[in-house]
């Protein structure tokens, strides 16, 4: 997914102008993003410099080296929060020394949004043009279910009536103001964040659900023995969350994204597949606002409200 999205986002800052290739492209990522930017890097002749999280494994590093990328990665941290706020601190550091560098800012800028617009002209053609839609998937930066989103609605039958997206968080994620809730286990990367993010479009969502990392590594262990789809912890979780919502309205395609492969939580995850809960067991808590938010699994209808002032950059 974040491969479309950065080599739309890179292109489009090479035809703008704002870049010249030959120029180094900066930002931070816990891992995806870190690989769709050498990517894009590499195929339109742009240094790369990533600011890694300490869960890069080393699978990730050697894609990186092999793409011609420079990564530093930070020390190793049990605190995913603190971890985060580490590297937006370095990133300012570096555009301090260099401020030749551009810094993507994949957590603030809507130019993420645009590599999108391929995909949900994909998702249409899959799954028809009539007919009501849901959308469920990690919330992020908000580029990807929010872009999808966006121009599913802008183009449905339905109107935007017709498209409902339903977002996945982790507990413990400021977002959408949870950060109040701690998982024992770890904050999923990727699908969640300890700082505000600018590109996250709160108004874009229907419904969320908060899910444990528990909860997502019995989705991902499901997802594989049922349907032998090899994914990560936060397609466990959005799995859980898309089941959910297709029993609620079994009139209704309901759409998840699988954001990425399984490879990197082998040991995490996948080795602790004794631990997981049979999914038949799990239900989410439906709640009226956050403060009633509880482990493992809580549901609450967001109904395209704006943003909080706490989740506001």
């Amino acid at each position: 997914m974040k491969v479309v999205s950065a080599l739309a986002a890179v292109r489009h800052l090479l035809d703008t102008g704002a870049v010249r290739r030959g120029g180094t492209l900066l930002d931070s990522s816990s891992g995806i993003y870190a690989y769709a930017l050498a990517l894009a890097c590499h195929r339109h002749g742009m240094r790369c410099h990533i600011v890694g999280s300490t869960t890069v494994d080393h699978t990730l590093r050697t894609q990186l080296t092999v793409l011609g990328a420079t990564l530093e990665q930070m020390e190793p941290c049990s605190d995913l929060k603190l971890d985060q706020k580490r590297r937006v601190e370095r990133i300012h550091e570096i555009l301090a020394e260099h401020p030749e560098y551009h810094w993507m800012r994949q957590y603030h800028d809507d130019i993420h949004y645009l590599g999108y617009h391929a995909i949900a002209d994909r998702i249409r053609e899959a799954t028809g043009a009539e007919g009501p839609l849901t959308v469920v998937g990690g919330v992020g930066s908000g580029a990807s279910t929010g872009a999808l989103a966006r121009y599913l609605r802008s183009e449905s039958l339905g109107g935007s009536a017709g498209v409902e997206l339903v977002g996945v968080q982790p507990y413990g994620s400021l977002t959408f103001g949870a950060e109040h809730v701690s998982d024992p286990e770890i904050i999923i990367a990727g699908i969640g964040s300890s700082i505000p993010f600018g590109n996250v479009s709160h108004e874009l969502y229907d419904t969320l659900h908060w899910i444990s990392f528990d909860a997502a590594l019995a989705g991902s262990v499901d997802l594989l023995r049922r349907h032998a789809v090899f994914a990560g912890l936060s397609t466990g979780a959005g799995y859980l969350a898309a089941r959910h919502e297709r029993e609620r309205s079994p009139e209704r395609t309901v759409l998840f994204i699988a954001a990425d492969t399984g490879h990197r939580y082998v040991d995490t995850v996948y080795a602790r597949h004794r631990e997981a809960a049979p999914i038949a067991d799990l239900a989410p808590r439906e709640v009226s606002d956050q403060s009633r938010l509880a482990l493992p699994w809580s549901r609450m209808r967001w109904n395209r409200a704006p943003a909080p002032d706490f989740a506001i950059t």
